[in-house]
């Protein structure tokens, strides 16, 4: 198991300013680990265009509005959320810090935010629920389904609000250092939330425990199953093509991530703000959430103002475990909120609910 990293002082933390500035830091990390988090699949140019996607687009603030109160928080599934940013699900937290999972759902609680629990966490569901605040399960469908129907009864059972499809892995991306690496979890780390349902507690690798484990053969018409299985809201993860957003609009999802898995998965699909650009239109009015590529107060205006209703960050805070466990992910909200609340005032806007797409014009010089 992964020792705790030596934490960084308070004054040190506040002299980190940006979220880039967290994973510079990262060479405390064992590169392992390290590699694991940051990687993208194959060349890792859907990785590195999740990113400069925001570059392309400029934003045109409007003048002489009265912007000296303002609201930054919003609505997001029925939680009243203090600023529309959610951590997005993410694996195997405790690489980063000990209290992994444990410690970042406790800074997402202190921020007025929502936590996405993974199911390859490693604590349980259980125990990331005891933390509190308002939380969404991530699921995985399993060649056994009675896996992933307990999975869904015990989130259910422990309080969970939503349940998250993630549906663009019926095989896992080739992401090139994890294969270099052989990479898996060390002694001491296990998948929680899968334990029950193991056979052995022996730690394969990702690829093969996907290529063993997980459903392949899933389709749309599996939904009804899903559906079948829980009365909690269901969103998908992964949504990237407007005419699956509009298979998903009629199924009446009650919500789309439009995500490419971090650029984990498909090299060289669209950066996800551009597919959010193109999938808005034809959701018909289901709500619809950004992952990928937010690394600044202003990317948030720009998703918001491309018709999400927040966005959520998933790398930056697993760098902010990495310096400091639940203080530096909490400085990373800090950051997060302090850019957020700036963009907002020097665009013009009083709350999230007056950000409008005219605020955005995309330039071809990114």
């Amino acid at each position: 198991m992964p020792r705790p990293l030596t934490k960084r002082s308070p004054q040190a933390l506040k002299l980190m300013l940006t979220l880039r500035e967290f994973e510079a830091a990262q060479v405390r990390l064992p590169k392992p680990a390290r590699d694991y988090f940051r990687a993208g699949a194959d060349d890792e140019l859907t990785l590195a265009d999740n990113e400069r996607a925001f570059d392309r687009f400029r934003l045109w603030p409007r003048v002489l509005v009265d912007v000296s109160e303002r609201r930054l928080g919003c609505r997001v599934g029925g939680h009243d959320l203090s600023l529309p940013v959610l951590v997005a699900p993410m694996a195997y937290q405790r690489l980063a810090h000990t209290q992994g999972e444990l410690a970042l759902a406790r800074a997402a609680a202190a921020a007025g935010s929502l936590y996405v629990a993974s199911t390859l966490s490693t604590f349980t569901l259980e125990e990331i629920a005891s933390v509190g605040g308002p939380r969404w399960f991530q699921v995985y469908v399993h060649k056994d389904r009675e896996v992933t129907a307990s999975l869904i009864r015990r989130a259910e059972a422990a309080g969970y609000s939503a349940i998250v499809l993630t549906v663009d892995v019926p095989v896992l991306g080739r992401r090139l250092n994890d294969l270099r690496n052989s990479f898996a979890l060390p002694r001491g780390l296990t998948m929680a939330n899968l334990a029950p349902y193991m056979a052995s507690r022996h730690n394969a690798t990702l690829a093969a425990f996907f290529a063993s484990r997980h459903d392949a053969s899933l389709k749309w018409h599996d939904l009804k199953w899903l559906r079948g299985l829980t009365g909690l809201p269901l969103w998908l993860k992964g949504i990237l093509r407007p005419d699956d957003a509009r298979r998903a609009a009629r199924r009446g999802v009650d919500g789309i991530i439009v995500s490419n898995h971090g650029g984990r998965q498909l090299d060289t699909t669209p950066a996800t703000l551009d597919a959010l650009a193109a999938i808005a239109p034809a959701a018909r009015g289901t709500p619809l959430l950004l992952d990928g590529g937010v690394r600044r107060g202003t990317d948030v205006v720009k998703a918001l103002a491309l018709g999400a209703q927040a966005v959520l960050v998933g790398r930056p805070f697993l760098w902010g475990l990495a310096q400091a466990g639940e203080t530096g992910a909490a400085r990373v909200f800090e950051i997060l909120r302090d850019e957020f609340d700036r963009a907002l005032a020097l665009c013009g806007y009083r709350s999230v609910g007056e950000i409008r797409g005219d605020l955005l014009r995309c330039s071809d010089r990114a």
